[in-house]
Order: C-alpha cells, then sequence, then structure tokens
C-alpha cells in the first residue's frame, strides 16, 4: 500500500505530511456544493418587499418612532463590498425613511452578545465607512451583555430558559434582525432566532444553552436544527422576546456560500425565514459522501487566527473548542469513539488581551477531572469585576465566553477516544485539555492504531478553517 502527500494548517503556515494512499483528502474544491449566487442587491430588494408572514418594511414601518436594526459582529459574514450587511442596511435605511421614519430615530447596534466589541476601524473594515460615518457614534452601538442599565430581564420562557436582552431593542417600536444563514455547530445555522439569542442577550441566558447540559445531550450531534435542545432554545428564547416585546422581529437572513456570498435572501418572521433559509441553506452546508463504513481519523491543522480571533489556534481551550467544533460538524461520517489528529502550535498564547478570562479558567480546569462540571466556575468568572471591565471598556470578550468555549471541546473529549496535537509548542497545554501531544505527525498516526486498529480509514480535511464551513454526511 503507498502512501500520498498532502498538507494541513498550522499555525502561520502549513505542515506537510504523509498519508496512507487509500485516505480521503477533501479540499475546498471538493466541498464546495454552493448553488448559484444571486445578485444581492435585487435578492434583497425583492425580500424587503416581498417577505414572509409580513407587510413590505415600507408599510410595516409606517407610524413607528424608534426603529433598532442589529447586524452580526465581525467573526463571520464577509467584508467584501456586496457582503449582506452592507448591501442589506442602506435598503433597510432607505425603506424607513420613506415610511416616515426620522434618521434620528435609527439606531444600529451590533450584536456580539459575548463576543468582544468591534473597534471602530473594524466597523469601517466589514460594514463600509459610508455607513458608519452616517450613524457613529451616537447612532451605532455595540450590545453589551454586563451593562445594568442596558438590559431587561423578561423572566423565563416555557422551557426555562432567562430571557434577558438589550433594552433599546427590546424598546424599540420596530426591531429588525439582520442574520447570516451558514453552517454552524451551535445548532444548525447562523441567523434566525440564533441571532437574537446570542448576540443580544446576557451570559445568565446564554449559560442556558451554551453548556453541558444541552450541548452534551445526544441530540446535539451529528449537528441538527430539528432534533437539537439547543435550536429549540433559541428559538423558544426568541419568540419569549417577541411576547415580551409585544411585536415581532423582522427578520432580514442571507444564506451565505463558500466565499460568504448571497445564495438567497428572505425576510419577514422568524419561523417561515428559518424554513425557507434552511432549505437553500441545506444545499451548500450539507456534502454527502457516498462510504461504506464511517472514518476511524479525522486529520486537521488549526491556523494561529480564524473567526474568534487572533491566537485561536493556539489558545488552549479555543484549540480544542475548534476540534469540538469539527465533531460536531462531521460526526455523521466520523466513527464513535474515533481518533482525531489536530495540528496546532500549542505555543500557551492566550491572547490575554482579547480572551482575559481563558487563562484563568485554564487553570481552573486543571482542578477538575471532568470539563462537564465546568459550571461550577462560571458564576465567578462571569462577575469578576476586572473582566467585566476589560469586556465592556477594552474590546475583550467577556468572562462566561470562556466556559461556553469548555463545553464544546468537552463535545470533542467524550466523542473521541483520542485527541493527538501534532507539534506542540509547549505540550503541557494539549495535555491540560485532555489530548496527546506528538512531535510529529507520523507518530500520531502511529499511536492511533492502538485505538481503531490497523490500516484505519482515514479524512484528511487541508484548510478546515479557511472558509464558510460545511456539514459532512453519510450518503
Amino acid at each position: 500500500m503507498g502512501t500520498k502527500r498532502t498538507f494541513i494548517e498550522y499555525g502561520d503556515g502549513r505542515m506537510d505530511i504523509e498519508v496512507p494512499a487509500g485516505a480521503t483528502v477533501l479540499t475546498w474544491d471538493d466541498l464546495r456544493r454552493d448553488p448559484p449566487a444571486v445578485d444581492p442587491y435585487a435578492a434583497t430588494r425583492q425580500a424587503l418587499d416581498h417577505p414572509l408572514g409580513m407587510p413590505p418594511l415600507k408599510e410595516l414601518a409606517r407610524g413607528k418612532k424608534k426603529v433598532v436594526i442589529a447586524f452580526p459582529d465581525r467573526v463571520k459574514g464577509g467584508a467584501q463590498p456586496t457582503a449582506h450587511r452592507r448591501v442589506s442596511i442602506p435598503m433597510i435605511v432607505g425603506d424607513l425613511l420613506a415610511a416616515g421614519v426620522q434618521k434620528k430615530d435609527i439606531t444600529l447596534i451590533c450584536a456580539v452578545g459575548l463576543h468582544r466589541k468591534n473597534t471602530k476601524a473594524e466597523l469601517d473594515w466589514y460594514l463600509g465607512p459610508e455607513i458608519v460615518d452616517e450613524f457613529w457614534p451616537d447612532r451605532l452601538l455595540m450590545h453589551d451583555a454586563h451593562d445594568p442599565e442596558g438590559i431587561v430581564n423578561f423572566g423565563y420562557d416555557e422551557m426555562g430558559n432567562v430571557v434577558e436582552m438589550n433594552r433599546r431593542v427590546a424598546e424599540a417600536d420596530l426591531a429588525i434582525l439582520i442574520g447570516h444563514v451558514q453552517g454552524n455547530p451551535y445548532g444548525g445555522y447562523s441567523g434566525g432566532y440564533k441571532m437574537a439569542a446570542t448576540g443580544l442577550t446576557t451570559w445568565r441566558s446564554i449559560a442556558c444553552h451554551h453548556v453541558p447540559e444541552t450541548m452534551h445531550r445526544p441530540d446535539f450531534l451529528p449537528v441538527n436544527t430539528t432534533k437539537s435542545r439547543m435550536r429549540h432554545q433559541f428559538d423558544s428564547i426568541g419568540k419569549a422576546m417577541e411576547k415580551a416585546m409585544g411585536h415581532r422581529f423582522f427578520m432580514c437572513d442571507a444564506v451565505l456560500g463558500t466565499d460568504s456570498q448571497q445564495l438567497g435572501v428572505f425576510c419577514g418572521v422568524g419561523e417561515l425565514v428559518q424554513e425557507e433559509s434552511w432549505k437553500l441553506a441545506e444545499q451548500r452546508t450539507n456534502v454527502y459522501l457516498d462510504i461504506g463504513d464511517k472514518y476511524d481519523v479525522m486529520v486537521f491543522g488549526e491556523p494561529r487566527t480564524f473567526h474568534y480571533g487572533p491566537g485561536m489556534g493556539t489558545n488552549p481551550i479555543l484549540m480544542l473548542q475548534a476540534i469540538g467544533s469539527q465533531v460536531t460538524r462531521h460526526f455523521d461520517v466520523f466513527r464513535e469513539n474515533g481518533v482525531i489528529i489536530c495540528a496546532s502550535i500549542c505555543d500557551g498564547w492566550f491572547n490575554d488581551a482579547w480572551f482575559p478570562s481563558y487563562r484563568p479558567l485554564y487553570h481552573k480546569l486543571q482542578t477538575i477531572c471532568d470539563f462537564a462540571e465546568v459550571g461550577r466556575f462560571a458564576e465567578e468568572l462571569a462577575n469578576d469585576p476586572e473582566l467585566i471591565y476589560k469586556y465592556r471598556y477594552a474590546y475583550a470578550y467577556a468572562p462566561f465566553h470562556a466556559c461556553s468555549m469548555v463545553s464544546m471541546g468537552g463535545v470533542a473529549l467524550k466523542n473521541t477516544s483520542a485527541i493527538f496535537i501534532v507539534g506542540a509548542r509547549e505540550p503541557g497545554y494539549a495535555r491540560g485539555m485532555g489530548c496527546i501531544p506528538t512531535d510529529t505527525f507520523s507518530q500520531a498516526l502511529k499511536l492511533a492504531e492502538k485505538y481503531v486498529g490497523k490500516n484505519p480509514r482515514i479524512l484528511v480535511l487541508p484548510e478546515a478553517f479557511l472558509k464558510v464551513a460545511v456539514h459532512l454526511r453519510k450518503g
């Protein structure tokens, strides 16, 4: 049996590896299943004029005094001139003005949730300076999950989830949500009610679903929308917000392709927008493989920087979170208790400026046997005054974000027999996250046989984090 050479991501470059000739190597050329892109301007215009289950925005906005437009942060969605945010916001503002809404009564809110607040330079980058200059600074605001005056508590929804939300959104006469519908390990797709339930709320609400009690259930993986308790929680929280506000969100979601291009745009009420957008999103997100047995070993690498920011591939908690996300996305083609081989610099650079709660939580994790117990640290971490200050005023992730990422890392640990970290420069951090460090890829592949046997079925994903992700399914 021969071998073949390929590569995986590794820090600021790549790692060349040699795998058996029978290994499956899937590049983005192999994974791209995008339906034809639409003209983003024409598609958005059509969706705004013909929303699902609601009057057109120009009619809906008549007589409204205060209007809020909430949009996703820098983490995902693209920054090209025709990106969904850059196309839709000016159109929506134009419709509001045509309906008689005063510009001074329109507020843009970046729905960061527990992510770090975006700088003006970042806003200029992905929104475009024209939009930013029109609303900055008084009417282009960051959601602040730790602002006691800026949050309203609506109690609990029907599932028992905490319902807390941005006060400006809650008190608006019309709340418009701009969303991106793309594959997401947390509940199947971004956008829809997930936008409100994660981007416009607090750690107490997010701690109802981004936790082991939801994420370590059997229905969490493979990633899905119909069976997942997490997805039901998103919907339940979002609908409870609508009930408390006394009106529905007007959603404007774009289904995004591999390069964040628009494949379709859907506006209207949440349930219908989700139903229709998911039909289209399924065509590019779920990639069906014609295989017999599932793969025993899944191989990929992590760059130093990807969607959460610089250091995601070196911060040990985020390193394991990214592995968990791959297990969740591809569990349908990955055998239970298979082996992960992941290349990571893993040098202990937490990027404390962006992720200040991660280092203290890492050390706390060394005091427990099962990461599913991470919740015991949640209150202490989430209420730490210094960490809250850094989130509110120093462009750092909110303190509870680290706990939620540990929960996804736990998905990887609970559904594999071993996780090998190749090329770790500080291997103790890999061990501290329950992984096994090795110097070389060939060493890891040889050791994997102890867990899955000789001649394992191997799946290699050379650029797993380069594009808008897909979900691999067994055809």
